[in-house]
């Protein structure tokens, strides 16, 4: 992996990590499109970029990380479960799964439901606009919907995002638990990725790591920050239809 491909795909990552638009199917498009190979050491590299997304969510939400909030981390503990037990006895079954057409047909289901449910809250108001006032019930319907984010293309932030919005949050504060949410779901999945590819790093050329790192960080960070400032003025139907779009785009290049 050259320095460039390095700033190629930390800005992928860090730009679509939170987007519900799903960064490990525009990973695995662009690593195609590069002519990159899933090499033992290119999954190494994209444990680093993983990690400095996560360090870009405790950077955003820092004021989070207090005794205060204990009550909305058992919460966030509670939505993990799911996701993990599900992750963990599926993990063989679930890499086979990796392919441009599933990630393009997901990133179509994903881009309609996604319309559906604006269309289904439209006229609704949220009985949650504050991450003070979820319960745990909530909590736990929204790690069920987490779950679907197992299928490659289907979003993590994505699957969340419409499970709060069905459970009564309002759309800041469903992104806000979508991010938060990450933080065990990536740390669990990249230790995994860690361990299980730790000796790669050792070969590994470090300036394209470090480059990676501190890309997805930046562009992580302000993306969140964006996405939040959009989500005060506009719905998710944007994100919807680009789905839908890039999905269609992906199966016609198939």
């Amino acid at each position: 992996m050259d320095v460039l491909h390095s700033v190629i795909l930390g800005l992928v990552e860090g730009a679509t990590e939170f987007l519900p638009i799903s960064s490990t199917g525009h990973l695995i498009v662009v690593s195609q499109w590069l002519g990159m190979e899933q090499t033992e050491g290119n999954k190494a590299f994209e444990v680093i970029i993983q990690l400095a997304a996560i360090l870009a969510v405790v950077a955003n939400y820092k004021e989070r990380f207090t005794f205060k909030h204990f009550r909305l981390w058992c919460q966030v503990f509670v939505a993990f479960l799911p996701v993990a037990m599900v992750g963990f006895l599926f993990r063989h079954q679930i890499k086979a799964m990796f392919s441009v057409s599933v990630v393009a047909t997901m990133f179509i289901v994903g881009g309609v439901i996604f319309l559906m449910t604006e269309r289904w809250i439209k006229h609704k108001s949220p009985s949650v606009d504050n991450l003070d006032n979820l319960n745990f019930k909530q909590a736990l319907w929204i790690g069920i919907a987490q779950v679907f984010a197992l299928i490659p293309g289907t979003s993590r932030a994505g699957s969340t995002i419409v499970g709060a919005l069905f459970v009564g949050l309002s759309r800041k504060a469903s992104a806000e638990f979508s991010f938060l949410l990450a933080l065990p779901v990536m740390m669990a999945a990249s230790g995994y990725d860690l361990l299980s590819n730790y000796k790669e790093f050792a070969g590994e050329q470090w300036m394209p790591l470090v480059i990676g790192f501190v890309v997805a960080f930046l562009s992580a960070f302000v993306v969140m920050k964006l996405f939040m400032a959009f989500l005060e003025k506009f719905t998710f139907v944007a994100f919807g239809w680009y789905r839908i779009l890039f999905g269609g785009l992906l199966l016609f290049l198939a």
